[in-house]
């Protein structure tokens, strides 16, 4: 037996709404929602309907985090400005405090880290530490340039030559090919840089007396060797960059040197070290000729001949009194013979009367200089046994001709 439906217009259910009762049952049908107040019937007299909520709580956001306390992390692991990030973790724990924000972990670690970093800071200060370490910086950011190079370097300039500007060498072995060899470097001083023209001139003068520092042996330099100077620009002046360097290279930018041209204390035997330092001064002192020629001023090249001529006396004392190894000691006792022979002209020449009488004692004790007796004594000590070729115009200067200089 089936049970009809409640008479009245059928409402369609709600479906976000609470399910509605379905066939017959204790309660009528009935849309949902407040109704008007009916009266109480039946049994259920006085008995509220359930209302079902059709809100929602909304869901709970979290605190921002302080971004204060994120910068204060942030300089106290890189113990960059520990002052700051200390104030700065101060400062965030104040402002999470008043706002409840997050990030008080964060504040504190990063006062605590810019503490360790500022104490670390004032014993730098107070032991030195901070000047070796921003020195050892400096030195560390021109390591691969041509700053780092040192006395007795050999090199070649990646991708350019000798002859121009050089931001880069690569050191290399001295016993192979190399495009520049290293024999002396010059510190600079001051607090600004001294000008282009007073760089050059530096270089010019303390390089010269270098090169026979570390090459005694002027004969092994020949024509086809050049001196150049690697000195500072004002830009790298700014980086510390206060050195000059001194360097033998080719005359040739597309030639390369092979082996090493030092001669000195660290390469030579005590009696080519001997021979060379006697030779190396009188050397000197022909270097020393006056630029005027005796037409134009004959006292002053007399004088220079007196000068040539006390140099050879000395030095000839100097070779006779050394005592030399089995088969060089007679060519150098031939030797000093024949420089007593050139004093006695030098002599001669300083107290001339006139220019030709200066010029006849003159060439005849040039006849002496760099001659055979003197090519024999090198060849017995193992020296190199060209003579080396003059500059008609020469004052003493490289065989190969002008100096260079370079920028770096």
């Amino acid at each position: 037996m089936s049970i009809p439906p409640p008479s009245g217009p059928q409402q369609p259910q709600d479906p976000y709404g609470p399910p509605q009762p379905q066939g017959p049952g204790p309660y009528p049908q009935q849309p949902y929602g407040p109704q008007a107040p009916q009266a109480p019937q039946g049994p259920y007299a006085g008995a509220p309907y359930a209302v079902w909520g059709q809100g929602y709580l909304p869901l709970n956001r979290p605190a921002p985090v302080n971004g204060v306390a994120i910068a204060a992390l942030v300089l106290g692991v890189l113990c960059f400005l520990p002052a700051v990030g200390l104030v700065l973790g101060i400062v965030a724990l104040v402002q999470i405090r008043k706002r409840g924000e997050r990030g008080s972990g964060m504040a504190i670690g990063g006062a605590v880290l810019s503490s360790l970093g500022l104490a670390l800071w004032v014993l730098a200060l107070a032991t030195g530490g901070a000047s070796s370490f921003w020195e050892g910086f400096k030195e560390g950011a021109r390591g691969t340039s041509s700053l780092s190079l040192v006395k007795g370097d050999c090199f070649d300039v990646p991708g350019d030559s000798v002859g121009g500007d050089v931001y880069d060498v690569d050191t290399v072995d001295c016993a192979g090919e190399h495009e520049g060899e290293v024999f002396g470097t010059v510190p600079l001083t001051g607090g600004s840089y001294p000008g282009d023209d007073r760089v050059a001139d530096e270089a010019e003068d303390e390089c010269r007396t270098l090169e026979t520092e570390y090459a005694m042996d002027t004969w092994a330099l020949t024509e086809e060797i050049d001196v150049y100077h690697l000195t500072p620009t004002r830009e790298s002046w700014e980086w510390g960059d206060r050195q000059i360097v001194c360097v033998f290279a080719h005359t040739d930018e597309r030639s390369s040197l092979t082996g090493s041209l030092r001669s000195d204390a660290t390469t030579l035997t005590a009696d080519q070290l001997a021979f060379l330092e006697a030779m190396n001064v009188l050397d000197d002192a022909l270097y020393e000729e006056p630029e005027d020629y005796a037409e134009e001023d004959l006292d002053a090249n007399r004088a220079w001949a007196g000068d040539v001529a006390d140099a050879t006396a000395e030095q000839a004392a100097v070779l006779d009194g050394h005592t030399w190894r089995t088969g060089a000691d007679e060519p150098v006792a031939a030797l000093v013979k024949d420089m007593g022979k050139a004093g006695k002209e030098w002599t001669a020449a300083s107290t001339a009367a006139d220019v030709d009488t200066f010029y006849e004692h003159y060439d005849t004790a040039y006849s002496y200089v760099d001659g055979a007796a003197t090519v024999t004594a090198r060849n017995a000590l193992g020296l190199v046994t060209r003579p080396p070729a003059y500059e008609e115009d020469s004052e003493g200067g490289s065989a190969g001709g002008d100096d260079g200089g370079l920028d770096v």
